[in-house]
């Protein structure tokens, strides 16, 4: 199945806008849970609330827009998987590694030390039919 360039857009941009402005994103020790609708696991080591416009419009792909930085950890660990959520509800979950590891959510260190500052470096959605 093919889609046109303006039916792939806009199946991404419908991300942003079913989620809202402004959710939290959630860096979590360990594995993601089976799904998004299952309850968190792991242990909450950073919080930040994003941007009202957290991402970027899209041309195949979404990036991360603005900037996405805990300036104080909430607790010590390696990062393991993040959850974005619109209140309690989790909306996307998935796999976190340093910069430039491939991991579905990239930060600058994925050590997590009480009071440090946590930023994120890349975070891209690609439309399969990119």
């Amino acid at each position: 199945m093919q889609l046109s360039v303006a039916v792939r857009n806009g199946r991404l941009d419908s991300i942003e806008t079913v989620i809202g402005a402004s959710p939290t994103l959630e860096i979590r020790s360990g594995a993601a849970p089976a799904n998004c609708a299952a309850a968190d696991t792991g242990t909450l080591l950073a919080s930040m609330a994003l941007p009202a416009d957290w991402m970027a419009a899209a041309a195949g792909a979404k990036a991360k827009s603005g900037t996405w930085e805990d300036l104080a950890a909430d607790a010590a660990g390696v990062a393991g998987h993040f959850r974005i959520k619109a209140g309690a509800t989790c909306h996307i979950q998935g796999s976190v590694t340093a910069s430039g590891g491939g991991g579905d959510l990239q930060l600058v260190n994925t050590n997590i030390a009480v009071g440090q500052s946590v930023t994120i470096t890349a975070f891209t959605i690609t439309d399969g039919n990119a």
